[in-house]
């Protein structure tokens, strides 16, 4: 059986938003977001970490400067023995043609090739309307949460029955209540009632 993952932003979800991130020194991790991956880590879920990062299509930096910041975040997280199972990147501009920057499903079907994921009883979590509609592209349980630019996008995420966290502590609690493993009646993007601000 496909096992099953939370697709994380990066930017306002794990650390915190400081606006085209390029230096590693930049990294600040949210004061629960260690707490919170150990939690999903004890849920069974793997964890991969889905990130648009436009700044390299605009030219603001380069992939180099990325795999910087994530490698810095990485290390971070090993400390406490949080294991990123994988790291999608799109670095396009929002006016290229790709496949891949989200909402557009193509991080989440390449990490599911690459690492056996089922993305059907996964997890999406960050904090813009691009990661809830990700969630709804792929079939996946879709949570916002109201870090970083989130609090922008509370009420898109209700009108479309998607949970709305404080931030990713508060997500891994709901994630926590699910124990069927997302009956279709939990995730709120399946109809589900349940909601958390």
């Amino acid at each position: 059986m496909k096992k099953r993952a939370v697709f994380l932003d990066r930017d306002g979800t794990l650390i915190v938003d400081k606006n085209y991130l390029s230096d590693p020194a930049g990294v600040v991790l949210f004061d629960r977001t260690i707490e919170s991956l150990i939690r999903m880590m004890q849920l069974g879920l793997s964890l991969v970490v889905v990130s648009n990062q436009s700044g390299v299509g605009r030219g603001y930096f380069s992939m180099k400067d990325v795999d910087a910041v994530n490698s810095r975040i990485d290390s971070l997280l090993r400390q406490d023995g949080i294991e990123i199972a994988g790291w999608y990147v799109c670095p396009h501009a929002p006016d290229e043609k790709c496949s891949c920057r989200k909402p557009k499903p193509g991080m989440i079907e390449a990490a599911s090739q690459d690492l056996g994921l089922d993305p059907s009883r996964s997890y999406v979590i960050g904090d813009k309307r691009a990661d809830v509609d990700l969630a709804l592209a792929v079939g996946a349980c879709g949570i916002l949460v109201t870090t970083g630019y989130g609090a922008n996008d509370t009420e898109y995420a209700r009108s479309i029955g998607a949970p709305v966290c404080a931030d990713l502590l508060a997500a891994s609690e709901l994630i926590a209540l699910d124990k069927s493993q997302l009956n279709p009646e939990f995730c709120s993007i399946k109809t589900s009632p349940i909601r958390r601000a």
